[in-house]
């Protein structure tokens, strides 16, 4: 097959267009719009005045062909592998490679580093196609796309942006370690610390709960390098898999995503040059909380493909093979009714993901939109997953096909990347000062 993102190049460098592009009803994918904004690589302090107002599920031409092209990519070749994977708890290395031959862990980063030089919701795209099929390949490339390459993009100097884009986009997975075993929700409590040496920095400490940390060679690193400033004192550090003193302590068996790799990492004296800070020293902080805003739309994605895969699934089944007294069952109106009611509230979840892209893409405040995204997302993955197993019956229950894989699944949701919780205060606080006098 050849790379995705090196066939969309063209259609990403020029005007949307008009034409729509065929797509499947049961998917309730986005469709094409010749007026969707998000078909630049960045928009900051959009003017939108003279745009024509579209429906959020619209999707320029670029967009649609990227959902097409990777909902065939994820089907025949990452769908086979599926079952496999999880019950090994590992990620398939040609599945890897096929996602970095494909273009796709590489959506924003510019042509010139070997990337596709697309845009945000090109990747949101990307990473709910690929929920579709399997949550734990999806969280890959999210984390590596939305949280890794982004940051570098971001606050990466020129030579930053030379050293790593090339090895992103190309063949190098990365990791964004931040939780530690003392600071999950409360992130700023980390107890890793950094200190200045002759030629850089050194790091001692240690970190929890890091995604992707079997297949990464880049990792970015938060440590304090200045305690005595609290959080102001938290830098970005960039380390490399191979650094003497850095290694993987140990890899989780969890209840879902279980291909994903999630480890505790170890640093004992981890010494880097000064070239490998990311940012400025002391804003950390602020990095983190920019980036995460940002990867919220990603998993809050990542769920609602996730949702529809289970759905998909489930609703095939009862509206062709399962029959019981004399029809199928998808045919009893009480079956109906919960297949319409969860089919709904997928397509709200998709429009809080969507509109939320939109806003980050416009240079627009987005951080309310994609808590909210996110919360909902995760509650409907959840409810959706969960409806599909019961309407399956006992072959919901057993491990031959993928709707208790996507129930295990659905409960990460509303734990990574800032819990529910979080996520409800975070809107709450908004909502409080907008209303308050």
């Amino acid at each position: 097959m050849a790379s995705i993102t090196r066939a969309l190049r063209p259609l990403s460098r020029t005007t949307p267009s008009a034409r729509l592009a065929s797509k499947r009803l049961a998917t309730v994918r986005p469709v094409q719009s010749a007026y969707a904004f998000s078909t630049t690589t960045r928009r900051q302090e959009a003017d939108l005045s003279e745009l024509t107002p579209t429906p959020i599920s619209h999707l320029s031409e670029t967009e649609t062909m990227m959902a097409d092209m990777v909902s065939k990519f994820a089907s025949e070749q990452i769908g086979p592998k599926v079952r496999d994977m999880d019950e090994a708890e590992t990620m398939d290395p040609s599945v890897v490679e096929g996602l970095f031959e494909q273009g796709v862990m590489g959506i924003e980063i510019p042509e010139e580093f070997g990337g596709a030089g697309m845009n945000f919701t090109a990747a949101i795209v990307a990473i709910e196609e690929l929920a579709r099929i399997d949550p734990s390949v999806s969280v890959m490339v999210d984390v590596h796309n939305t949280l890794v390459n982004t940051a570098i993009m971001k606050y990466g100097d020129a030579q930053a942006h030379r050293t790593w884009l090339p090895k992103l986009s190309t063949g190098t997975v990365g990791s964004f370690c931040l939780s530690e075993p003392v600071s999950g929700s409360d992130a700023f409590a980390l107890q890793t610390k950094a200190e200045k040496t002759a030629d850089g920095y050194k790091i001692n400490g240690s970190k929890m709960w890091i995604t992707n940390a079997m297949e990464s060679g880049i990792f970015i690193v938060f440590a304090n390098l200045n305690p005595s400033a609290g959080y102001k004192g938290i830098t970005a550090f960039i380390v490399e898999k191979g650094t003497p003193g850095f290694s993987i302590a140990k890899k989780e068996k969890k209840l879902g995503i279980r291909a994903s790799s999630t480890c505790v990492l170890n640093f004992d004296d981890v010494v880097i040059p000064k070239s490998n800070i990311l940012g400025e020293e002391g804003k950390g902080y602020k990095i983190a909380i920019e980036i995460l805003n940002e990867g919220r739309i990603g998993i809050a994605a990542q769920m609602t493909g996730l949702a529809l895969g289970a759905w998909e699934h489930a609703a095939r089944y009862v509206w062709n093979d399962r029959k019981q007294f004399g029809q199928l069952i998808g045919e009893f109106q009480g079956m109906q009714h919960q297949i319409a009611q969860a089919y709904t509230e997928i397509a709200a979840a998709r429009a809080l993901v969507y509109n939320a892209a939109r806003k980050k893409e416009a240079g627009q405040d987005f951080v309310k939109d994609a808590a909210m995204a996110k919360l909902y997302a995760s509650q409907v993955a959840g409810r959706v997953a969960g409806s599909a197993v019961e309407w399956m019956g006992g072959m919901g229950f057993v491990r031959e096909g993928i709707a208790e894989k996507m129930f295990r699944d659905s409960k990460i949701g509303a734990i990574y990347e800032g819990t529910s919780n979080i996520q409800l205060q975070t809107i709450a606080k908004m909502l409080q000062k907008q209303y308050t006098n």
